[in-house]
């Protein structure tokens, strides 16, 4: 390490280890690990490329750069979209012409293929899966995406290893110091005492949380599958390891790393197991490591749950956690709107959201690589006359295409013949109803669900945050029922939207007649909107209207002499709109023609981007 990298990494950690110091020591009261945590530290720094140390003097000169109205980003799967790393390299362009510029890469590192969960039970945090490529051609790929001002995320998953981890398969052996990595019990009685307050997570395909070990004679911890084993945070060298992980893949180059399923970390008898403190002084030092080792480097938490405990998840303005998290309330909302024609719940949360102070910062997102939950506002919605259990009945057979004149075609995830609570799976154009319309030859039917494709899109790039585009997506991609046919895929409905990239569909794109052709060049024309328009800033005041029509949602926007009206029918009804207190001549964004906002017919599943100056 050079001097002047010394000095830096000195001012960087003096900063920060007061506090450091302070949380770790609570959690922990061990001087002698955390001194080994403050070398790592050092170690790490070291090692970092002199490319990556030139990206964190400018991030840290512009801390709110993950904020920029030009961020785009889209989630794939490595395999589906390009076979490998070295394929997903050589489709850069692909990307650069839609106008992404941030690329989520769904879980790479090793795994055991039969026991993988999609990525998410890691058996070695420091390979690439083999059929993907190696950690060399990891780092050409981000090497290559910041070249092309890309930026680049990654998971990471700390809650639990793989049963094939090293360190697994040594206390599977009878190593206590691995063990007490994990949670190992003889006793069935504390398993039990754990089972009496910890919520389930898959009750269905994986039910409980605890898993009997025939071979050893031993209860591990499994909040997920039996082949992932919760790690104990408790242990201090199981937080220093993994902090060592962490800042390992930090330095291959990534920009953002997501990490997995936070709120779970912190394992304690006699609670939920879910959101505890000591959760959130893990995160804060997280925040804390980063910035001392790799402040270029963001953190985005998984939170999949109701606002009220995602939000603590920022921090505070002085002692910051997250920089990002998934609006996923907003999500669901969004799809509970689809089915329902009622917008009334979606404005109320977007109002909430709109509320928080302006440096928290949501991913938003119409689909992911998971499946839908029904975590909505039931408070609310029995307001609306909407009973918790029979809505999500309703939900579920709607996104079925079986009641509610759905044109949608998804699949249920997961449900509990017991509870009747599901959850749900499809491709944003399946839900849309693009499948059943091509599949029964109807143009009608087809044109009016790609713009309500298009619409959906719409509103939430207009949403406050960040944008995140699900891969195939942009070409109107629907479900994929070939996962049927692949036994280890056979019994999680999630592989229906995770199917491989059509690249034949994607060869046509620039056809404005095609299917493909409307979506993507409809998104490429909504990227250019939030990147050139003021009214998209991260510090626009930003609000929702009253339209008088629950099938209507307006969303304002307004910065620098801009203002930006969105309105969206959510119904299969033309409807005419009166917004009183917006008057005068606008400029329809997308099309250049000119309206009032007076009696304006806003089209079936349409929408409208106004635009008025100042």
């Amino acid at each position: 390490m050079t001097i002047q990298d010394e000095t830096i990494f000195r001012r960087r950690l003096t900063r920060h280890m007061d506090e450091l110091r302070w949380l770790y020591m609570e959690l922990y009261n061990d001087e002698g690990m955390f001194d080994q945590l403050c070398a790592d530290l050092h170690r790490f720094a070291e090692a970092r490329g002199d490319a990556l140390k030139a990206r964190d003097l400018l991030r840290e000169a512009d801390p709110g750069w993950y904020q920029s109205q030009e961020l785009v980003g889209m989630m794939l799967y490595i395999d589906n979209f390009g076979g490998n790393l070295k394929g997903v390299r050589g489709n850069l362009p692909y990307f650069t012409e839609l106008g992404v510029n941030c690329l989520h890469l769904m879980p790479f590192l090793n795994t055991v293929p039969e026991r993988s969960d999609g990525g998410y039970a890691v058996s070695d945090f420091r390979t690439v899966r083999p059929d993907l490529g190696t950690m060399a051609d990891l780092e050409s790929l981000t090497a290559a995406c910041h070249a092309k001002g890309i930026q680049v995320c990654m998971d990471f998953v700390m809650n639990h290893t793989s049963e094939d981890h090293e360190w697994a398969k040594r206390a599977r052996r009878g190593e206590q110091e691995y063990r007490n990595r994990y949670f190992f019990y003889t006793d069935p009685a504390i398993p039990a005492e754990y089972e009496k307050t910890v919520p389930q997570v898959f009750p269905t395909t994986a039910p409980g949380n605890f898993t009997w070990l025939e071979d050893c004679g031993q209860y591990v911890m499994t909040t997920f599958y039996p082949y992932q084993w919760d790690l104990n945070y408790r242990n201090p060298r199981v937080f220093n390891e993994m902090m060592g992980n962490f800042l390992f893949l930090a330095n291959r180059g990534m920009d953002i790393i997501r990490i997995d399923a936070v709120p779970y970390i912190w394992k304690q008898l006699g609670t939920g197991c879910r959101n505890l403190p000591q959760v959130h002084t893990i995160v804060r030092m997280m925040r804390m490591i980063g910035e001392i080792v790799c402040p270029s480097v963001i953190l985005l938490g998984e939170v999949v749950m109701e606002p009220v405990k995602v939000v603590p998840y920022f921090g505070t303005v002085d002692k910051p956690e997250c920089h990002l998290l998934y609006n996923v309330t907003t999500m669901c909302t969004t799809w509970h709107t689809v089915a329902t024609r009622d917008t009334r719940l979606l404005r109320k949360q977007l109002d909430s959201v709109n509320s928080l102070p302006r440096q928290y910062t949501f991913l938003n997102y119409l689909r992911c690589h998971d499946d839908i939950g029904w975590g909505l506002d039931y408070g609310t919605l029995r307001s609306f006359g909407m009973e918790e259990i029979p809505h999500k009945k309703y939900l579920n057979d709607y996104f079925l295409g079986l009641t509610g004149g759905s044109n949608s075609r998804g699949e249920l995830y997961n449900d509990d013949p017991v509870t009747g609570d599901a959850r749900f799976c499809g491709t944003t154009a399946s839900l849309c109803g693009v499948e059943k319309a091509a599949a029964e030859g109807d143009a009608s039917a087809l044109d009016r669900a790609l713009r309500f494709d298009l619409t959906l899109h719409a509103m939430m790039f207009l949403q406050s945050g960040i944008p995140m585009l699900f891969s195939g997506d942009e070409i109107a991609q629907t479900n994929d029922y070939s996962y049927k046919a692949d036994p280890d895929k056979a019994a999680d409905s999630r592989y229906l939207h995770r199917g491989k990239m059509r690249w034949d569909l994607a060869q046509r794109r620039e056809d404005p007649s095609a299917p493909e052709g409307r979506i993507f060049r409809g998104l490429q024309t909504l990227n250019e909107i939030r990147r050139h328009s003021p009214a998209f800033s991260p510090s626009a005041d930003i609000w929702t209207l009253d339209t008088g029509d629950d099938g209507l949602l307006s969303i304002g926007r307004y910065a620098e002499g801009q203002k930006i009206i969105g309105i969206f029918n959510f119904t299969e009804w033309d409807k005419r709109v009166t917004l009183p207190y917006d008057r005068g001549v606008f400029t329809e964004m997308l099309t250049g023609e000119s309206y009032t906002l007076q009696d304006l017919t806003v089209p079936a599943y349409g929408f409208y981007y106004m635009e008025q100056r100042f």
